[in-house]
């Protein structure tokens, strides 16, 4: 599903991340340069890094559960050239998330999430709700249904919403969970320069993950594939 050479410039992308190297160049002072095709080009990948990225297992977290984390997010650009042409030199773009998650009756669970991309004017709001299908147990997974949205703020020269519907599966072994789903998301791009038109992409999105409850912590990790594009993502936090 995921090739190794992308995991490679994911994986570089999230050390560059840790040592403050990288970030989301200058925005998209450049956007009017841009062809319509290219624009589509853009707003494909636009779609994948922005979308809404949980990172959680499928069980609900019950009506006294929290999951609060920190999440830093790697997606590995197809159209890197593109970006550079509006003004963005990155060829993976490195986005830290906040999140938090409350568990609520009949098992719905609930979730925002904020951001602020380093050395740029990206911020990205996200919010999901998700109902568990089917509880799990000891022999049996949990099953669970999930909607988000995503919106951007921030850019001037862009606006951007997505909506997403994920499908997630997970099964509990001592203290891993172990979980994988499949979604599609719908993401529209809209340039606020004359000569271009707004771009409505639909993507396929594949994910597979662990979850790892470390007593005082909860580690969570993430590989996830929406459109053409790779995403690792990594979240340090609390759940119970």
């Amino acid at each position: 599903m995921f090739s190794k050479k992308s995991l490679r410039v994911v994986g570089g992308g999230l050390l560059l991340a840790c040592s403050g190297l990288a970030s989301a160049g200058n925005d998209f002072a450049q956007l009017k340069t841009l062809s319509q095709p290219e624009f589509k080009r853009l707003a494909s990948d636009f779609t994948s890094v922005a979308s809404y990225k949980a990172v959680t297992p499928a069980a609900a977290l019950g009506i006294t559960g929290f999951d609060v984390g920190g999440e830093l997010s790697i997606t590995q650009l197809g159209n890197s050239a593109v970006w550079k042409k509006a003004g963005s030199d990155v060829s993976t773009l490195i986005v830290p998330r906040l999140h938090i998650h409350k568990g609520l009756p009949l098992n719905i669970d609930i979730g925002a999430s904020l951001s602020a991309v380093p050395d740029s004017n990206i911020k990205l709001m996200g919010l999901e709700a998700r109902y568990a299908l089917l509880e799990g147990n000891v022999a049996l997974p949990a099953i669970s249904v999930r909607g988000a949205y995503s919106k951007l703020s921030g850019v001037n020269e862009l606006g951007f919403n997505s909506k997403s519907v994920e499908f997630l599966v997970s099964k509990g072994f001592v203290m891993f969970t172990p979980y994988v789903g499949a979604g599609r998301v719908w993401g529209n791009l809209s340039p606020n320069v004359i000569g271009l038109r707004k771009e409505s992409t639909t993507a396929n999105k594949l994910f597979a993950g662990l979850n790892a409850n470390l007593g005082l912590m909860n580690l969570a990790a993430e590989v996830d594939r929406t459109g053409d594009n790779d995403t690792v993502s990594v979240k340090l936090g609390f759940r119970w």
